[in-house]
């Protein structure tokens, strides 16, 4: 094993008379440091390692790092998976593979240590079980009825993840020409290809050398005539070779606006999938997960707060993790519940706390506060005075409720996509129109009241 750079020896001696021994095993030895010139690079496990050790240490470490050299140095905390592997001989030939029907079968190749964003690492529930069978089908050209697949959710719940794994596993399998760009990359490398006369370029990138193609935030598409009828194209072409195709978005292409209509429904012409927010069982699989990789140790105690409290995205029950940790590491106190309830009322709204409501309480307590019936709620009346409270209380029954996103929109007599669309659209209006800022806090504190009764 290589010595660790005289300076990181420095920082971690000043280190060690700071911190206190649980902070150093979990977060600080776990690195590995290389020290290039005048940088100074921290390689961290996992992703959560990561994020951690750049929201507590780092400014810390650059600090003991300043006053021990009269050189500027930089220093930098980077993912261990992403370190630069040795360069290829450049007399050697390119491997390449052709495009490959969905249904052959590819040269299996050695399997890799497991990276960041792998479906090793992905931790599976059932808003997302369908989500990671589909994508790990794709990746391994068992199912031909797969492609494209279309992965549909809010965001922050693992969309990326998957389309990352997939890129991940398809090499394994022998899969090595792969694209990965988001709508705004794609859409900019479009423009910029066009106006340097490079289209044909462009094209053989995305067309001739490309077996499997991810395109994420498809929303963003929106509005751009160009650019769709580029990729209505690139995506016909691939089909054809039977290349493989993966898109993320955050709705399903119909409720796209300024989409064009071939575009979308090419995007849903294969397998479309939705994940929605974790339930219960997942977030608890999740924390436990996301702890372990960081080496902390959650009281089950804490861990029920938790799993109770953040209800929310994937992404939010791990700032909420990394919160807590943070305090905990911090203050030099041990995790328990009344510090888990101080890092709770940094990072999770108050209003959501209610606990034990159900969707008909709270759809009661909107027709209430609006003058309206529950039958009316429940109509397909587009009456402003009906369509608004109805809007309200799926936005409501989302925040203070366990209940799905089908099931908020059983109790109102509509699908799950209609109840998505609301929930958005009553999120964009808080933001805009303080009347219905008030009334929706009027309404949670009557809901937190527990001012309903129902049958």
């Amino acid at each position: 094993m290589d010595s660790p750079p005289p300076l990181w020896c420095e920082v971690l001696r000043q280190l060690q008379s700071e911190l206190s021994a649980f902070a150093l095993e979990a977060w600080i030895h776990p690195l590995v440091v290389r020290e290039e010139g005048d940088q100074l690079r921290l390689l961290a496990p996992s992703p959560f390692h990561k994020k951690r050790v750049e929201s507590c240490f780092l400014t810390r470490i650059r600090d003991i790092a300043a006053g021990q050299t009269s050189r500027p140095v930089s220093v930098a905390v980077e993912l261990l998976s992403q370190e630069p592997k040795p360069a290829r001989d450049r007399h050697a030939t390119p491997r390449t593979a052709a495009a490959r029907p969905m249904g052959a079968k590819p040269t299996p190749r050695p399997r890799q240590p497991v990276l960041s964003h792998s479906f090793e690492t992905f931790i599976v529930g059932r808003a997302n079980s369908l989500a990671r069978e589909a994508s790990l089908a794709l990746a391994q050209g068992r199912q031909s009825g797969v492609s494209p697949l279309l992965l549909v959710g809010p965001t922050g719940n693992g969309k990326s993840h998957l389309a990352r794994a997939v890129i991940t596993e398809a090499k394994q399998n022998g899969i090595e020409r792969s694209r990965h760009a988001s709508a705004e990359s794609f859409t900019t490398e479009l423009l910029s290809s066009i106006r340097s006369g490079e289209t044909s370029g462009f094209k053989r990138r995305f067309r001739e050398q490309c077996d499997l193609l991810v395109v994420e935030d498809v929303q963003f598409f929106q509005g751009k005539p160009a650019t769709q009828l580029e990729l209505f194209h690139t995506l016909e072409h691939l089909r054809g070779v039977g290349a493989r195709i993966v898109m993320t978005g955050d709705r399903l292409p119909r409720d796209i606006p300024k989409l064009d209509r071939r575009l979308s429904s090419q995007m849903s012409s294969g397998l479309v999938v939705e994940v929605e927010l974790p339930d219960a069982q997942l977030r608890r699989k999740l924390l436990i997960a996301k702890a372990s990789a960081g080496g902390v140790r959650l009281p089950e105690p804490c861990l029920d707060r938790l799993v109770e409290a953040v209800r929310g995205s994937v992404r939010d029950l791990e700032g909420a993790l990394i919160q807590l940790v943070a305090t905990a590491s911090l203050l030099k106190r041990p995790i328990d519940l009344a510090l888990t309830e101080e890092a709770l009322r940094k990072v999770v709204d108050p209003r959501s706390q209610s606990g034990g409501l159900g969707v008909n309480a709270v759809i009661h307590t909107v027709a209430d506060f609006f003058g309206v019936s529950i039958e009316e709620l429940s109509s397909r009346s587009r009456k402003r005075s009906v369509l608004v409270p109805r809007q309200l209380a799926m936005f409501l029954s989302r925040r203070y409720s366990n209940a799905s996103l089908a099931e908020i929109g059983r109790a109102l007599g509509r699908d799950h996509p209609a109840v998505r669309n609301a929930i958005q659209v009553v999120e964009r209006a808080i933001l805009e129109r303080a009347p219905l800022r008030y009334q929706v806090e009027e309404l949670a504190s009557r809901i937190e009241r527990g001012r309903v009764n129902f049958p």
